[in-house]
Formats: structure tokens, sequence, C-alpha cells
């Protein structure tokens, strides 16, 4: 849906938001900002590869430039 809380979230990141700033502004929280985290710890235990999921995290928790890191993710899938 264009209006729910995750498609907000990744936009607003789109647009340079920092993930700090993108929270605030939205007074609530998109549930793939927590499933995005949890997975990424499991993969991490697992020692499993989604290229996908490390893009989200990486722009989520590391404040990874999102143009940047997409560029890598669609190379790396190509």
């Amino acid at each position: 849906s264009q209006y729910s809380r995750n498609r907000t979230l990744g936009a607003m990141l789109g647009k340079g938001y920092s993930t700090k700033s993108a929270l605030m502004e939205m007074q609530m929280i998109a549930e793939g900002y927590y499933a995005a985290d949890s997975i990424h710890q499991l993969n991490e235990e697992l020692g499993v590869s989604m290229p996908i999921l490390d893009f989200v995290y990486g722009v989520i928790y590391e404040n990874k430039n999102v143009k940047e890191e997409a560029i890598k993710l669609t190379t790396l899938l190509n």
C-alpha cells in the first residue's frame, strides 16, 4: 500500500532522511524496522547470505548511503 509504514519509512530514507529523523517524523514504528534487525541477527548466527536484507539493514542500522548501496546491490544481483 502507498500508505504503509514500511513504504513511508523507505521513501523517507530514499529522500535522504536519517533513520532517526524518519522515525521521529512518522511518529510510529514501521514493523520492518525491527524485523530487519531480527532477521539480520539470525542470518549472522546461521551464516546465511541475504543481499537484499543486507542492503536494508545497512541503510537502516548502519546509516549507509541508499544510492551507493542500491548500486552495489544491483551489481551483485545481475
